[in-house]
């Protein structure tokens, strides 16, 4: 059988069976990879790594949005470009990396939620500079690898019971289907000055309206028939035919982007806007690559504050990838019989060079990401995926027209399948019993309703010590548990602990 698969790789990419000299070069790869002993084929995993891309190419946007155009209390900005560039780089860089040591389908890239936390809380409230709040990121990524080589961070890993590890991938399912959502305009924050208690709605006052979610809707329906159809490669080919939808679209419509002139544009495209580029980019300003300062918050607010910090960091960081690559690999059946993810400290321990790496490039905090899912829907199941993708970014900081072709509407219908595909693992959870369900159920909610899988997975942790106790059920809980589970309490109050410190 794993001849079969090699030959079938080696003529997805051209080769024959005739071929030695082909079969044997993909053979080396094949072996690598180990792709035939996980049932895929050459062309497969480029193919997933092209999707995974195109899911993860916004934060190549978005990412400058939030870290590139705020002062710092010096008045230093990163500048757009800059950040745009760092970005592309830090990701290429670290989703190689992981696919040529982890060996996964996992691409990584700057983490959201982390960026966000070291734009507004660390540099906009607590004032530090650029290159200080880099500096907590590196100091983070530090720790983070400390305890994945020890073993700390493996071991929280298994410590986890097999329903809050089904809980997360559910959790994780319904989370990238409400980004697909959110991001595509088919669900809609509902302005405060609405007076409605309500917080979301459907488009625009209940109605689609907007040609881009228009997009949206039918790239979902194109993805949906092409996944019962069992088309292979039916994802990436969804993407590809609504990024050609979306061309006419703005052709004829002219929707424009979402901002305009600093005003904003509801029923503009969200990111990208779907037109062919008047140019094909230029080179890459990298000059941001090592302007960090590791120490300096530790002078500018004290230890103590800085130390708050980085544990803040740090636990959102260990969980995010932990409840990540969990999600991840149920759905790419990776995991072993006892439900672990083999190689899995190796792993770990390259997802936490991301942080520093991240930081030393003032891109943030770089993690595994969430998206990876549309690839692995589309059939990716090694880190050849990876390969494509990091290089696919790397050619991004030339090439801009790779994500500024693409609309965020052409790709999050991926996301939205793929989470349906990964919420089929809620029946791993028993539901009858209060005491696991109750825990489950929260880390499921919890997640997509406040953007954030650290949040999902300590709720839940909390939530099913505190049960356990309750039903006597003490000595069957793993102790790191409880571990968890106080330092999730801590993480929780951190901000009222800081605003005290400082006041």
């Amino acid at each position: 059988m794993a001849t079969e698969a090699t030959d079938r790789a080696a003529t997805a990419v051209g080769g024959t069976e005739e071929s030695g000299q082909a079969v044997n070069g993909h053979g080396a790869v094949d072996r690598f990879f180990r792709i035939s002993e996980r049932g895929s084929t050459v062309g497969t995993e480029i193919r997933g790594g092209v999707v995974t891309f195109f899911a993860m190419a916004y934060i190549i946007i978005l990412n400058p949005l939030i870290l590139g155009s705020g002062a710092d209390r010096t008045g230093a900005v990163l500048g757009i470009p800059a950040v745009a560039a760092v970005t592309a780089f830090a990701a290429g860089f670290m989703t190689i990396l992981f696919g040529l040591v982890a060996r996964y389908p996992f691409g990584i890239a700057a983490g959201l939620g982390i960026n966000t936390l070291v734009a507004v809380t660390f540099v906009a409230t607590e004032g530090l500079t650029w290159p200080e709040a880099m500096g907590l990121v590196v100091v983070d990524g530090i720790v983070i690898v400390v305890l994945a080589i020890t073993g700390f961070r493996e071991a929280v890993f298994n410590s986890i019971p097999d329903s809050l590890k089904a809980a997360i991938g559910v959790g994780i399912g319904l989370f990238i289907t409400m980004i697909g959502l959110v991001d595509s305009g088919f669900v809609r924050r509902i302005p405060d000055a609405a007076g409605t208690s309500v917080p979301v709605g459907l488009g625009i006052n209940g109605s689609i309206a907007s040609w881009p979610t228009l997009v949206f809707i039918v790239g979902l329906l194109i993805c949906g028939a092409l996944v019962v159809r069992k088309v292979r490669g039916g994802l990436f080919m969804g993407i590809v035919a609504t990024t050609l939808f979306a061309m006419l679209v703005e052709h004829f419509t002219k929707s424009g982007p979402s901002m305009v002139d600093g005003k904003p544009n509801p029923k503009g495209w969200n990111f990208a806007v779907p037109t062919v580029p008047d140019s094909l980019g230029g080179l890459p300003d990298l000059h941001l690559l090592g302007s960090v300062d590791v120490f300096g918050a530790f002078s500018r607010v004290g230890a103590l504050a800085a130390s708050l910090m980085v544990f803040t960091l740090v636990l959102a960081n260990f969980f995010d990838a932990m409840g990540t690559m969990t999600a991840l690999g149920k759905q790419a059946n990776l995991m072993d019989r006892e439900q672990r993810l083999p190689n899995l400290r190796t792993a770990l321990v390259v997802e936490g060079a991301g942080a520093v790496v991240g930081g030393m490039a003032s891109a943030s905090s770089n993690t595994v990401y969430v998206d990876s899912a549309a690839g692995i829907g589309d059939g990716a199941r090694t880190g050849l995926a990876n390969i494509v993708t990091g290089l696919l970014f790397l050619f991004a900081m030339f090439l801009t027209p790779l994500y500024e072709v693409v609309p965020i509407e052409a790709a999050a219908p991926v996301l939205v399948i793929v989470g349906a595909m990964m919420i089929s693992q809620i029946t791993e959870i028993d539901f009858s019993r209060f005491d696991i369900g109750f825990p489950a159920f929260l880390t499921i909610v919890v997640m997509p309703f406040t953007y954030s899988i650290a949040n999902g997975i300590g709720v839940g942790f909390i939530a099913y010590v505190v049960m356990a106790i309750v039903s006597g059920r003490t000595k069957k809980v793993h102790p790191l548990m409880y571990v968890v589970a106080a330092l999730f309490v801590m993480y929780f109050a951190v901000d009222p602990v800081l605003d005290a410190i400082n006041h």
